[in-house]
Formats: C-alpha cells, structure tokens, sequence
C-alpha cells in the first residue's frame, strides 16, 4: 500500500563466532533496505539518456524554478552539481529524471517506466516549444531584465494532475502552509521515485490513491474541507482532466474550471506549468497585483484590473511579463506583517 513501509524481515540467527553486522541488510541509495538475508540487492536498472542542444540561452534554474514546491519539495530537487532531479508520475507510470547542462548541451537521464515518456517531452521541458522572441519590451525593467537573463523560457510539463492539485493546496494560505501539505501528503502515500534519485524523492500519488485519503490524513497535512474537497472532486475526473493538456490553454482553463473549487487563480497557475502558457496571467493573487502596479506605475495598490490594464500591452506574452517583473527585485516594501501561519492539525 502507498505510504507504508513492508514489515521488517525476521532477523535469521548467525552462526557461532560470526560477527552482529552480517545479520542486518546494507542499505540502499535512498531506498529500503535488501529484503531477506543471503538475497543481493539488486542495483538500480541503467539510466536511459538523451541529448538535446537548445537553439539559444537556457538557464535551467529559471526554466525548471517554478516546478518546485518549495525547498523540501519530494518530487523536485536541485544538488550543488547543478543536476536538476523530477519525480513525475506519467501516463506510462512513475518516472525520475535528471536533467543537467554540460556547455551546449542538454542531457536528461530517466529511470522508472515512465523514462521514454520524460525524456520524449525533455525539450518541452527545458522551453523548447516556447518563443522568447514574440515578447517585446515596452518599459524600460523589462528590457533591463531581459538582457540580464536570456535565459529565461517557459516550461511545459504536458501534465496537469502534478500543478493542479499543488496550486488548489495553495488557496488562501500561506505558501508555507501549502508546502507542508504538499511534502507530507506525497511522502506518505506517493511511492520512492524510480532509479538512484537524491533520498526521500517521491513520485505523486494516482488520482485513485488521493480519493481514498482519510479526511484525518488531511487535517493532520493542514488541508481544510474546502481544498480536499476541490482535489477529490479533481481526481475523479482525472483522464478528462489530464486531456486538456493538449488543449490550447485558454480551453484548458475552462475545462478545469468546470470542477467546483478550481477558479481563475488555480487553473492559471496550473496551464503556465502544463502548456507554458506565455499569456496566461494569474488574477487573484493577493500579491502580484501590487507588484505588477508597483513595478510599471509606482502603484502598490493596485488591483487585478489595473494589473491587466498595465499588462495590455504585452497582450500574448502578459505571464512572461509578469515573471520578468518577478526577477527584476522591484518589490514593493512591506507595510504589514506577514500572513500568520496557521495549523489546523493542531485543532
């Protein structure tokens, strides 16, 4: 069963003289130890690989970034090496991928079932199906912040599931808060991602795992009634849901939209990730808003329609606009504190 651990082997007895350590398994890279004593551990199946060359600057950091639920994030990590790590649970089952950059050179190397299907869509994730050059600067930040980072383009994941449900556990909280669900749900009903992936990586739970949740299990994660009810209304409507990704996204914003609990916020923040949206911008927010004011009008507060109104013009392009606006650092400076961080598996 998803989340839990097999029980531990009996201990067999050892020989007379023969030393403690020979009765206890070695451990694995990140995964349970052997099963039985005198059974070898079987080494990971060998990594499938492929190259890809990028028709121009590619930072991974800034392509990949938005992909991550935070720094604990189970199904994304980043090492010192620079390898970026996804555990993505694909049509053709669970998948891990590293992808690293070597010069020109893209690589992506895949364990799990689902290895041919991420490194088939590996371009698509590194922006390959996104035109950095349709976007042209009409305020001077954005053309400053531009040039300072070519490297910039828009993912596209091609699956929806894996941005959804994380974006409706983002309502109305704290990022922290959604965070913490995210990483405690997956941990313990996601399954160890495929292949030698950094420890405690997990691959996402199926839509039919997240239907059979407790309503406990989401109390514990800090999720209300109103999130877990948009997720198990989601997932039962997974397949329909999972074809929009090959929609155009202004339909596949309406298809998600049509589950209770899915609004302009969730489906925008989820088809930026799954189709790459470069004109799919988030209204909603309870920040972006001020930001975007503040950046191109000197306008803290203003609202989503000043936000559109000062976004029109990069009509086709206004996501873009808005996470160059993100990079520049023009924020403006807090006046309230922060939204308390709040536990309701403490009630």
């Amino acid at each position: 069963m998803a989340g839990r651990f097999a029980p531990r082997p009996p201990r067999p007895h050892s020989p007379a003289g023969a030393g403690r350590a020979a009765a206890v398994p070695a451990r694995g890279t990140g995964r349970a130890a052997a099963g039985a004593a005198g059974i070898p551990r079987q080494a990971p199946a060998p990594a499938r690989v492929r190259i890809w060359v990028p028709d121009g600057p590619l930072d991974l950091g800034l392509v990949l970034g938005p992909l991550r639920r935070g720094t604990g994030d189970p199904t994304f990590r980043t090492l010192p090496d620079g390898s970026a790590w996804r555990a993505s649970l694909t049509p053709a089952g669970p998948g891990t991928l590293r992808v690293t950059r070597r010069g020109e050179e893209v690589r992506g190397e895949a364990w799990g079932p689902g290895a041919d299907w991420l490194l088939e869509r590996l371009p698509e994730l590194c922006g390959s199906a996104d035109d950095p050059d349709a976007f042209v600067p009409r305020h001077r930040l954005l053309a400053h912040t531009r040039h300072r980072r070519p490297g910039l383009r828009l993912t596209r994941t091609g699956l929806v599931l894996e941005s959804l449900i994380p974006s409706v556990l983002e309502q109305k909280v704290t990022t922290g808060e959604a965070y913490r669900a995210w990483r405690l749900l997956v941990r313990k009903y996601g399954e160890p991602a495929p292949g030698p992936a950094p420890e405690r990586m997990h691959v996402m739970p199926p839509p039919r795992t997240w239907a059979l949740i407790p309503s406990w299990e989401w109390h514990r994660a800090g999720v209300d009634n109103k999130r877990a009810s948009a997720v198990l209304r989601a997932v039962r409507v997974a397949a329909r849901l999972e074809e929009a990704a090959r929609m155009p996204p202004a339909a596949a914003r309406e298809r998600l939209e049509l589950v209770p609990g899915i609004g302009p916020w969730t489906s925008a923040e989820t088809v930026q990730r799954s189709h790459g949206a470069p004109d799919e911008v988030t209204v909603g927010d309870l920040h972006l808003p001020g930001i975007v004011g503040w950046a191109l009008a000197g306008d803290r507060y203003a609202d989503d329609a000043a936000m559109l109104e000062l976004l029109e013009p990069y009509a086709g392009q206004r996501h873009r606009a808005a996470r160059l606006i993100l990079l520049s650092g023009r924020v403006p400076e807090r006046r309230a504190p922060r939204m308390p961080h709040g536990d309701i598996g403490r009630l």
